[in-house]
């Protein structure tokens, strides 16, 4: 294979470096040439940012016959350093609030489930603390963390309760009277200053690196090579850091991508140009020079679980030809929240039947406006993305979920999936053929109202930033077209054969289905969602004061909840929300 001018420059640097990667543009490759480039003596360690990343590199290395290179991830490194030869155990999993509250014995300050809401950010801020460079808990402001006001209010009201309970979990961790987390061991690794026997440390990923990890690197006294994509930063609400952006080694580029072609190149640089609405746009631009003209792969790509479900519903059930489908990450993962909790649990909460709930912290509440308040007040977000779903679909999501599953194949049939569905973190380091973005990203327009509407100092240009990140993560995962929704094409930017904008999520222009390698003709049909909103055409106006008055008269008077719906053209599970949060049935019984 012949290098490009961008890779000969990186193989013959011989001091610290930052490479600047666009997707699709032989990162892989080039490290290993760097690699093999270098005395066959030198010690060279390539950090690798999953397992996945690091089987596969670990089977290059040795295919090129590189023996003096040692592939892990910074987890197996600080393990391997911590865990083996202590008395610690380990907990996989992690801790979930309830655990926390019982371990600690944390008492409600006086909030309604106060208890769970100190232990929750009392999990986070253990994160935070583990994942930063910090050497002591209280050198970090966890409340400039917070961002959602009444979360915010919540920490600022008893921080110093969260401080006190962050520092005896740390503390109970470090003395072994409680399992310990792969976030302590990667702690106590950075904090043990350890130093390395190693020439040369290949940093893979450096966008999404932890702070606690780019300070271990950089204190080491090897030669150092950071490689990533500094517009490929979506771990942030995970506390990573973009260390492309954190040291002040050489910075070289690599700027054109054997993925995909120069439609989808310059629809990637334009996305990223975007930025400049709340901050200085890139400079730089993208090269395409992939030639992919066959479509065999398709997929799905949302930002959230939720927008990926919607948009599942509307293709299985609307497309009939869709036969096979497959879900990066298995197909049950999306029915639980990050911190286990069920959709299952979610609904039935909603639906009152307690008995059936099997979460603890659930357990404890009585209705979804409960929950929704603890989601309010923890930024437990994807919490409130499942909130969302059962206020949407409400009784029919288990059969939802069946027919998904029934058409759902293994990962050993993936490539004979008519559709791949997946969110964008989900889809990180995958490539396919087609790929249609679904409409629940940041528009442009949207963007720029959050920026007109915020004052400076309420602003989080980080937080804007990964919004834009997300979406050009989503549409450089495609080799051959992108499809995409009208209002996520940025300002300019002219579609083309490569690039299809669809006018809108339901009235498609191209039918992302279909044989493998041909797409149907426009059939405009209307999706699930739509002929939900056309036969409820006020289901999701706001509801007034006069119309709150109205339906706690309604349901004085005794009126069904299917005959309030019919009276307000809502739907039922707009109306027992209503219900709900007016307290109707606690006041009016």
């Amino acid at each position: 294979m012949k290098l490009t001018a961008e890779q000969e420059a990186i193989i013959a640097s011989d001091s610290d470096l930052i490479v600047n990667a666009v997707a699709g543009s032989g990162k892989t490759t080039t490290i290993i040439e760097y690699a093999r480039t270098r005395p066959k003596s030198a010690r060279i360690l390539y950090l690798a940012f999953n397992k996945t990343v690091k089987s596969e590199a670990s089977q290059k290395f040795r295919e090129k016959g590189l023996l003096n290179v040692q592939v892990d991830t910074a987890h197996s490194l600080a393990f391997k350093h911590i865990v083996t030869s202590s008395n610690y155990t380990l907990n996989n999993v992690g801790y979930r609030p309830h655990e926390v509250a019982e371990i600690l014995k944390i008492e409600s300050p006086g909030d309604k489930h106060g208890e769970y809401m100190l232990a929750k950010h009392v999990l986070r801020f253990f994160s935070y603390f583990c994942n930063s460079e910090a050497k002591r808990v209280g050198d970090l402001n966890y409340l400039a963390t917070v961002f959602d006001p009444k979360a915010k209010g919540f920490v600022s009201k008893y921080m110093e309760l969260i401080l006190r309970y962050t520092r005896l979990f740390l503390a109970k961790m470090d003395r072994a009277e409680i399992d310990i987390t792969h976030d302590f061991y990667l702690k106590k690794f950075q904090l043990s200053d350890p130093q390395l026997p190693f020439d040369y440390i290949l940093f893979d990923e450096g966008q999404d690196a932890s702070a606690s990890m780019l300070n271990v690197f950089r204190s080491q006294r090897a030669i150092k090579v950071i490689v990533g994509d500094t517009h490929q930063q979506i771990y942030n609400w995970r506390f990573a850091v973009n260390s492309l952006e954190k040291v002040a080694f050489q910075k070289l580029s690599l700027s054109t991508s054997f993925r995909f072609g120069e439609d989808i190149a310059n629809l990637a640089s334009e996305v990223l140009r975007t930025k400049g609405i709340f901050t200085k746009s890139p400079q730089f631009s993208i090269v395409g020079k992939g030639n992919r003209k066959t479509v065999e792969t398709k997929a799905v790509l949302a930002r959230t679980n939720l927008g990926l479900l919607i948009k599942a519903i509307d293709y299985v059930g609307e497309k009939k030809s869709v036969k096979n489908i497959y879900f990066e990450g298995n197909i049950s993962s999306y029915a639980y929240a990050e911190d286990g909790t069920s959709l299952y649990d979610v609904l039935n909460l909603h639906q009152g039947k307690f008995n059936r709930i099997r979460d603890k912290l659930l357990r404890q509440m009585t209705s979804l406006d409960e929950l929704e308040d603890y989601v309010e007040k923890t930024e437990e977000h994807q919490l409130g993305m499942m909130v969302d779903l059962v206020k949407e679909y409400g009784s029919r999501i288990p059969k939802i979920m069946k027919d998904l599953k029934e058409k759902h194949i293994s990962s050993e049939n993936k490539s004979e999936a008519d559709l791949i569905f997946s969110t964008v973190h989900r889809s990180k380091g995958m490539e396919y053929d087609a790929v249609h973005i679904v409409d629940d990203f940041a528009s442009p327009e949207q963007l720029e109202k959050v920026y007109s509407n915020k004052k400076d100092k309420d602003l989080d240009i980080a937080k804007l930033s990964e919004e834009v990140n997300l979406l050009y993560v989503a549409v450089t995962r495609a080799r051959a077209k992108v499809y995409m929704p009208l209002t996520l094409l940025p300002e300019g930017m002219n579609p083309s054969k490569t690039v299809i904008a669809l006018k809108s999520a339901e009235k498609e222009q191209e039918v992302f289905v279909g044989k493998k390698g041909q797409f149907g003709e426009a059939k405009n049909e209307e999706s699930y969602m739509t002929r939900i909103k056309k036969t409820h055409k006020k289901a999701y106006q706001p509801w007034t004061s006069d119309l709150d008055d109205e339906l706690t008269i309604l349901y004085c008077e005794g009126l069904t909840v299917l005959d309030m719906a019919k009276h307000f053209a809502r739907t039922t599970g707009a109306i027992r929300s209503r219900i709900n949060k007016l307290e109707l049935e606690e006041k009016y019984g």
